[in-house]
């Protein structure tokens, strides 16, 4: 099948057969394996190996190391090396899963394709090179230069606004060259293609039939799959009868679709969710369809055939056509339809999304913490095998709930349930890791299961007297607050050296019987400190923080009344609330003396469960009836102030006379001593938030109003990676639900001088409804009657309580553009909390702790990088393709040992070329010079994203484009003399590094 057009300008079709696999939506993982995924691969293995013409592609790499682990026979494995190399098989995208790209952090969307090609190259030296992000709900500007970065050559998306597809098809605008990154700008642009209208299935309607076509092996049935082999919609088969009228229905479609394009190649998806899993039914209806279409290709005008996604790309590319540039702007929201606004899930299954976001920080401090042990204390005793397997089982939980109906919340409850122990499962074994590591490097006997009962930040209750490790997984210092829950008032902290450590104590938010203690921690980078809490006697101890209680106010009464207001400050601000109603009125930036009017409140938004009273709100779409309405008429207020803290508790209740208040908001404003740089403590006001349970179709804002004249224009990360302009937009329909948008971790809103930002622990929809304003959705309890819904039970009831965090920083440009990034990753690590009984709990003097180990050197780098990434993936292919392909043909990659000789080692720049003065400059970093607390570096190799190429080998297609209109190969950047790398606004660079073992 020659790849070049074929005389006669006729219409070629490239037949993609795939299956979209969703690693959990509906069904949990094991049940699709037991009714339909692992039968696809079986069935299409055994019939690729029948037919030299037939393809297929492979996506969700979860789905694939199940059936390659548990299912697959000897010869099925070699059947696949060989189909991979004839590449009539072919692995796209080749992440664990099809990430989501609207809630998801790109450390996680990085992580879960880092997991899935380091299997895929080790196992076979292949390296996908095209995307198929045919079904995550709107498209993030993220992905292409994720895609990119990862050496692909192409992207490949689907769900666009309705409008905006129509427009774009009509046009012949679905393909265009995209520069996701404004600072990386063409160096990391990629050749995307929008699917039209019919997306990735196959369009079943057969004008001569009442029956579906196309869907030969019809539809898969759970929990089994039919014992006699007879699925459900099983479509016409062909036949001499029907083969003609078959043609002119696929024909006629190819047609329709070659006019919304520029060349004459038509990608032509066969497939849908779920679908050859019986592929010898399929694959014999549709030979005789493509041979008959073939042998009356001049009478069609069509000519198809088998393809791969890279065969299609491979046929435009060769086109040399010049192609339209489009910048950073994002596909997001997504719409399907007027009031179809793909939205809600913004913010569905908070708890969900929060857990998601802890374990995913948890992993990357475990990562960092056994990659230092096994490098600084080559002596120690843990099995490194399976505390490698810990972290593994972490990795895998984190890859796959970034699949687009899991983070997402658009799953049934089963499946949230699959997610939460899976996830729960791997935080586990990491905490476990965690703890035994301490143990082993302090030689600490081991008493019965102490060294398991490893609590993260806020969570479990020690007894007193107790050694608490706190290690700060961050390459920057850092000082902060950790929270312990103790059961006493009367507490001393002290650190290593026997030192009194400042630390304040209340009564806890939580509960009566216990207290929260505050504990003001300074950490180095990558590094851990040991504190111990005791019980007092007679010395200095932590301060205790004064409760005054205010009389709960009627807020429909309060209008009558002039405000009584009093401050509550630190040194970076000060915040006036309103005795009258309880509520804040005004934050002061002390350093600017400049003062906002600052006003909160919660409100819901009431939606219609009833599809026969109009649009409905579900996991995905948010469908509001009406504005939204506040929902209390009463506030309590306490305020615990102390020498370190402040925190302002406000409890909003729907009267004055109600028992149990249904909001909650805590403010914590910190004020650091002498002797600590307390600069991104000072600067941030911590709210965390209590909602729910919610009443049913309730959807939960917190709305915040302020003075600055931001001309409703919002600001919304997208992915952590990167800001986007959000101007509010007026539609005929559904205006306030389009104008929702998520917020990863970075929403804010500004005038001419001040910024508010606001920073986030977990994915929620915000949006900007006023001049001055900014709302963000904090949780949703549904209920529809629509049936698919009701089928699938994706109704979205969820009575839990969510309690999310966000820190707020209000001040002027410059001052919050060199805090925020800082700042929100943070609050993304925060320290990792680990209690224990230490030997002895006496102090160490400094001298003992010299002799059992080298002086700990921090790992640090300068406040605009971040270290991403600091692990052992222990992956054993080797860096050298040509070897890795010799080592794989030669049987040798089966099985062995882990490697842990190699780190991977990834550094972000966390600015856009201009934003800031200072901090947007490159930055020159010698590795050697910053890993030398681990050991003497001996090698490093600079990979691209995932780590399957050499930067130097890799070279990209270079697609044409009226800026640069010779087409060339692309390569990346320049790679380090002497261990020194400049690393440039906002790029990420992977390295493979080595150091001299001992």
């Amino acid at each position: 099948l020659a790849l070049l057009p074929r005389a006669g300008g006729e219409l070629r079709a490239f037949v993609v057969a795939h299956s979209h696999m969703d690693v959990g939506w509906v069904y949990t993982v094991q049940e699709s394996m037991h009714a339909y995924a692992a039968n696809v691969y079986t069935t299409v293995i055994e019939e690729l190996m029948k037919g030299k013409q037939r393809k297929f592609i492979a996506v969700e790499q979860e789905f694939f190391r199940l059936w390659w682990d548990m299912v697959a026979t000897d010869t099925q494995k070699q059947q696949v090396h060989q189909l991979l190399q004839e590449g009539r098989l072919e692995f796209v995208i080749g992440g664990q899963v099809m990430h989501d790209e609207a809630v998801t952090l790109i450390d996680d969307q990085i992580l879960q394709l880092t997991e899935g090609h380091g299997f895929l190259y080790e196992t076979f030296g292949f390296r996908p090179q095209f995307s198929w992000h045919v079904d995550p709900f709107g498209a993030s500007a993220t992905t292409p230069t994720l895609f990119a970065l990862a050496g692909f050559n192409a992207h490949l998306i689907s769900r666009i606004d309705y409008d905006l597809k129509a427009d774009m098809q009509k046009n012949k605008k679905l393909q265009f060259v995209w520069r996701g990154s404004p600072s990386l700008s063409a160096r990391q642009e990629i050749f995307t293609h929008v699917m039209d209208q019919y997306s990735y299935c196959t369009p079943s309607q057969l004008p001569f039939s009442n029956r579906s076509g196309f869907f030969w092996n019809g539809f898969a049935t759970f929990p089994d799959p039919p014992k006699d082999g007879v699925y459900p919609n099983m479509s016409l088969p062909v036949t001499d009868a029907n083969l003609h009228l078959y043609a002119q229905t696929m024909v006629a479609n190819i047609k329709e679709r070659a006019a919304w394009f520029r060349t004459g190649e038509v990608l032509w998806p066969w497939g849908c969710d779920k679908q050859f899993f019986n592929a010898s039914v399929q694959y014999s209806n549709m030979d005789l369809l493509v041979d008959y279409i073939n042998k009356h290709s001049a009478e069609f005008g069509v000519s198809v055939q088998y393809a791969t996604v890279s065969d299609y790309f491979q046929a435009v590319y060769s086109r040399n056509l010049t192609w339209e540039i489009r910048d950073s702007q994002d596909f997001l929201p997504y719409s399907t339809e007027p009031f179809q606004a793909w939205t809600g899930f913004y913010t569905s299954r908070s708890t969900l999304k929060g857990i998601a976001r802890r374990a995913s920080s948890l992993l990357y401090a475990g990562e960092s913490f056994f990659t230092q042990y096994v490098w600084k204390h080559p002596e120690g005793s843990i099995c490194k095998c399976k505390a490698l397997k810990q972290l593994q089982s972490l990795r895998w939980a984190v890859s796959e709930v970034q699949h687009h109906d899991g983070i997402t919340g658009t799953e049934s409850p089963k499946v949230k349930d699959m997610y939460m122990n899976n996830l729960m499962y791997g935080m586990l074994n990491v905490k476990k890791l965690m703890a035994s590591i301490i143990f082993d490097i302090n030689n600490v006997k081991k008493n019965g299961e102490v060294y398991s009962s490893v609590y993260t930040e806020g969570s479990g209750k020690p007894d007193v007297d107790l050694g608490v490790v706190v290690y700060n997984p961050l390459a920057w210092n850092i000082t902060t607050f950790v929270m312990v829950s103790v059961s006493s008032e009367a507490m001393s902290v002290y650190d290593e050296l026997g030192h009194s450590v400042p630390a304040q104590v209340q009564s806890s938010v939580e509960s009566q019987s216990t207290y929260d203690l505050y504990i003001l921690v300074a950490i180095s980078g990558l590094s851990y400190r040991k504190y111990s809490i005791k019980p007092l006697n007679g010395k200095q101890s932590a301060f205790i923080g004064s409760s005054v209680k205010y009389k709960r106010r009627d807020l429909t009464r309060a209008d009558q009344q002039s405000p009584q207001l009093f401050p509550v400050a630190n040194s970076c601000y000060q915040i006036l609330f309103d005795q009258n109603t309880n509520l804040m009125r005004s934050i002061t930036d002390r350093e600017t003396n400049q003062t906002v009017q600052f006003t909160q409140e919660f409100l819901e938004y009431h939606v219609n469960g009833d599809t026969k009273k109009g649009p409905i709100s579900d996991n995905y779409l948010f469908a509001p009836n009406a504005s939204a309405v506040p929902v209390s008429k009463a506030v309590g207020l306490e305020v615990m102030s102390g020498n370190l803290m402040t925190e302002i508790r406000q409890y909003f209740y729907s009267n004055v006379t109600s028992q149990d208040y249904i909001y909650a908001v805590y403010t914590r404003l910190y004020s650091v001593p002498e002797g600590y740089d307390g600069k991104l403590l000072c600067r941030r006001i911590e709210q965390e938030y209590s909602v729910g349970p919610l009443e049913l179709n309730r959807e939960a804002v917190l709305r915040t109003s302020t003075n600055l004249n931001t001309r409703q224009l919002l600001y919304t990360d997208n992915n952590g990676y990167q800001m986007q302009k959000r101007p509010f937009k007026a539609y005929v329909n559904n205006t306030v639900a389009r104008n929702y948008y998520p917020m990863v971790q970075t929403a804010y809103i500004e005038d001419d001088t001040t910024r508010l930002m606001l920073l986030a622990e977990r994915a929620h929809g915000v949006s900007s409804q006023g001049n001055g304003q900014v709302e963000v959705m904090l949780h949703r309890r549904l209920w529809n009657n629509l049936q698919w819904d009701l089928n699938n039970n994706l109704t979205l009831n969820d009575s839990s309580v969510v309690r999310p965090v966000i820190w707020l920083i209000l001040g002027t440009k410059a001052v919050t553009n060199s805090l925020y990034r800082t700042s929100g990753l943070a609050l993304e690590h925060r320290p990792v909390v680990m209690f224990g009984a230490f030997s002895g709990d006496k102090p160490k003097l400094p001298r003992q702790l010299q002799q059992n180990s080298a002086p700990d050197l921090p790992v640090t780098v300068p406040p605009n990088l971040h270290l991403q990434t600091l692990s052992i993936p222990g992956w054993r292919y080797s860096s050298n393709h040509a070897e890795q392909v010799r080592s794989i043909h030669m049987g040798k990659q089966k099985e062995g040992d882990a490697d842990f000789s190699r780190v991977l080692l990834r550094i972000r720049h966390l600015y856009e070329v201009g934003e800031d003065p200072v901090l947007s400059q490159p930055v020159m970093v010698d590795l050697k010079s910053l890993l030398k607390g681990l050991g003497s570096v001996v090698a490093v190799e600079e990979r691209s994203l995932t780590g399957t190429w050499d930067v130097n080998t890799l070279e990209r297609w270079k697609w044409k484009t009226a800026q640069y209109p010779g087409k060339r190969f692309f390569n990346s950047t320049e790679t380090s003399e002497d261990f020194i790398v400049t690393i440039h606004p906002k790029e990420i660079r992977t390295f493979f590094v080595y150091f001299q073992v001992q």
